[in-house]
């Protein structure tokens, strides 16, 4: 499988998770966080994925996300790319980089849904993991089509 084979099945396999129902019994919120997270976790590995093949051409040693999008990462314009997007507030990858360092730490990532009843929308309140999600995925695609035009250029 090519390395955009991959990184594409990896973020078709992180939509279908989040697309799938938690379904209504005792277990629906954990089942629920349970995709959110494995959601994550493989979109964790699709920006590897995806890092591996427009840095193809430069053949680095390796390719974990936080030395590469950090300030010690290789001079690539794709990297460069895409550590300032990583510095934008609110930019899909800087959600998506918080959000992984929360599925590393103790806490994890996804939380319980507020108090609030089943059946109820609650207004005005952060967007849940799975939501996030799947905006940054959304987001993610169209910037990755473009990070694989100037990539192919070399």
């Amino acid at each position: 499988m090519s390395p955009r084979s991959r990184t594409n099945q990896l973020l078709y396999q992180a939509q279908l998770l989040l697309a799938t129902p938690a379904g209504d019994d005792e277990h629906a919120e954990a089942r629920r966080m349970a995709a959110e997270e494995g959601a994550l976790a493989l979109t964790e590995l699709a920006l590897e994925s995806l890092l591996r093949e427009v840095t193809e051409h430069a053949r680095l040693p390796g390719h974990a996300w936080r030395e590469l999008l950090g300030p010690e990462g290789a001079e690539i314009a794709e990297l460069h790319r895409l550590r300032e997007l990583a510095a934008q507030p609110g930019s899909w990858l800087a959600r998506l980089v918080a959000r992984l360092e929360a599925l590393h730490s103790d806490d994890g990532a996804a939380r319980r849904r507020s108090g609030a009843a089943a059946g109820l929308i609650a207004v005005g309140g952060p967007a849940g993991l799975g939501d996030e999600l799947a905006d940054c995925l959304a987001e993610a695609k169209a910037e990755i089509a473009a990070l694989r035009e100037t990539s192919q250029e070399w």
